[in-house]
């Protein structure tokens, strides 16, 4: 069946329910029956491209809303392996431009078989849906067995990230053989995109861990306002963004760094970190700024001058001790603290309802992307450990995980071509 371009059935159903019928493939605007006025199209009925030189997802205005699958793949025939990529790939070019899964979609076809797609995303638009997909170490090899003919094929930097003084990870939510990232501006597009992929993959691949995102905790684009976490800081601010003169040289995998099926794509890194918000909550605010290292209001550096001021690491206080504290998190985690590193962060925070005490659990799902995991690995080793980063005695890392991520498609082609093609 041909794809559907332009206005989606299901954003056509949306519409209707409105008495509206929006233009957004043409960019231009739609007439509600009770009034004369142009009215500006929805921006998320506007679909993000699938295709491109890297995969959406990166470097796109990161959205608000996100669900994270880790997946282990359960068949070892690689021709199965390459049907499910391609079939994803299928599924992912319908899903990010606003339509069903498969021919008939969730209503169309015959009433005595499950339908094609489960249905929850009728009526909504495209909302900036994106899907990344990345591939662990552990689908190139397993237990020092070679799989799915992969043999010389694994980058040599793709492999389990190193212990970090102070993880306390949990197996069941670490490591994984493909990793998809669905972003979207509304949370019940990203969870109906995953919901679908994983019904595509029964019999290959099952769920080895997920996890909901709420309120993005960094910025990706110059032109989006600086999010807060849940311990009440603008986060990211100094985050790399889409803008940047070196943003090619941070995030994307070059000519001579390593296989030819990586060039163009990124290493994903994915971290759950738990805070302990009621211990937060009782540090009294002068604590927090300390270490943080910013104003809790405007978010500006301890150093002086507004939210983007330049940090100045040098800066002195009324005291003659420096204005950032030693180990305060930005200084901590500052490219000057750390031989100039510096990653794209993209991440969500999270609540998982409460823990078996009343507490919150909650905190940050922490994702990044680099050229080179060394990038996140120095960064990290400076803010690990209890005597580094005084923020580490409010979270503590549960998940880890290291996902090297191809290349963008072109018009044909799937997921991991590359690799497996």
């Amino acid at each position: 069946m041909t794809e559907r371009r332009g206005v989606s059935r299901r954003s056509l159903l949306g519409a209707a329910g409105v008495g509206a019928l929006a233009a957004g493939a043409a960019g231009g605007y739609a007439v509600a029956a009770t009034r004369d006025e142009p009215v500006a199209p929805d921006p998320d009925a506007v679909p993000v491209a699938f295709e491109g030189r890297h995969q959406a997802g990166i470097l796109t205005p990161a959205q608000d809303r996100l669900h994270f699958v880790v997946l282990d793949v359960t068949t070892e025939s690689r021709d199965e392996l390459v049907s499910l990529l391609k079939e994803w790939t299928q599924a992912a070019r319908r899903l990010t431009q606003g339509n069903e899964v498969g021919v008939y979609g969730a209503v169309a076809g015959t009433p005595l078989a499950p339908p094609e797609d489960t249905g929850e995303a009728l009526g909504l638009p495209a909302s900036g849906l994106t899907l990344t997909i990345g591939f662990g170490p552990s689908l190139f090899e397993r237990d020092g067995k070679a799989r799915f003919g992969l043999d010389g094929r694994r980058p040599d930097e793709l492999v389990d990230l190193p212990a970090f003084s102070g993880d306390r990870l949990d197996p069941a939510l670490t490591g994984g053989d493909i990793a998809i990232q669905a972003c979207a501006n509304d949370p019940q597009v990203a969870v109906h995109a995953v919901r679908n992929l994983v019904r595509i993959a029964f019999g290959r691949a099952s769920v080895r861990y997920s996890q909901l995102g709420f309120g993005r905790t960094s910025s990706t684009s110059a032109a989006q306002v600086t999010p807060r976490n849940l311990f009440g800081f603008k986060d990211g601010t100094a985050n790399v963004k889409s803008e940047d003169r070196d943003v090619d040289d941070v995030v994307w995998v070059q000519g001579s760094d390593g296989p030819d099926w990586l060039v163009g794509g990124s290493y994903l890194v994915a971290r759950r970190i738990d805070m302990r918000i009621e211990t937060w909550d009782r540090e009294p605010l002068a604590g927090q700024e300390a270490i943080i290292g910013r104003a809790k209001g405007s978010g500006g550096p301890l150093s002086g001058g507004d939210e983007h001021a330049a940090i100045d690491l040098a800066a002195k206080g009324a005291d003659g001790e420096p204005a950032i504290p030693t180990l305060s998190h930005v200084r901590m985690a500052h490219p000057d603290s750390n031989g100039g590193a510096k990653i794209l962060r993209r991440g969500y925070n999270f609540v998982n309802g409460t823990d078996g005490l009343g507490q919150l659990a909650a905190g940050l799902f922490f994702i990044s992307f680099q050229r080179s995991p060394a990038q996140f690995v120095r960064i990290q080793r400076t803010l690990a450990g209890s005597t580094n980063d005084a923020l580490n005695e409010y979270i503590v890392h549960r998940s880890s995980g290291l996902f090297a991520c191809p290349p963008g498609l072109g018009a044909k082609g799937f997921w991991g071509e590359g690799l497996l093609g």
